[in-house]
């Protein structure tokens, strides 16, 4: 048994995985749903517009926005309520920029010893082995 506090409520809850427990849980996607219909109709609307108009707190609204279940694109010419982790770069959804993620894969890849090829997007074939008779039609026992 593992006990642990909700990040949202706060309250104590026995917790297999995850660190929101299920009520929170179950709050947040009859949130996201709502969140989701407003945003799609309002394709321009900040998060503060967002949680007025749909009644929903602000902290669920970055939190969906950090988990990437949403996008947002803000006004026009105003401030991006997420930023970039790293570089602090405004971003619209999720923890990183694109530019900071693909770093990041970069480096992790080099750490494991996977190099990207110059041309990762082409796919090289061997030469054929002419002794490899794999989905030919061959009779049995030979040719007569």
């Amino acid at each position: 048994m593992n006990i642990v506090q909700c990040r949202m409520c706060r309250k104590p809850f026995d917790s297999i995985s995850g660190k929101i427990c299920p009520e929170c849980l179950h709050k947040i996607d009859k949130d996201f749903v709502k969140v989701r219909d407003y945003i799609y109709e309002h394709k321009r609307a900040d998060v503060d517009t967002v949680a007025k108009e749909t009644e929903v707190e602000k902290q669920i609204i970055l939190h969906l926005l950090k988990e990437g279940r949403l996008t947002l694109s803000g006004s026009e010419g105003g401030e991006s309520a997420l930023l970039c982790e790293v570089c602090k770069k405004p971003i619209s959804s999720g923890r990183m920029c694109s530019e900071c993620k693909d770093k990041l894969s970069a480096t992790m890849q080099k750490s494991i010893g996977i190099d990207k090829p110059a041309d990762a997007g082409k796919s090289k074939k061997a030469p054929a082995d002419p002794r490899n008779t794999k989905g030919m039609h061959t009779r049995p026992g030979g040719v007569k």
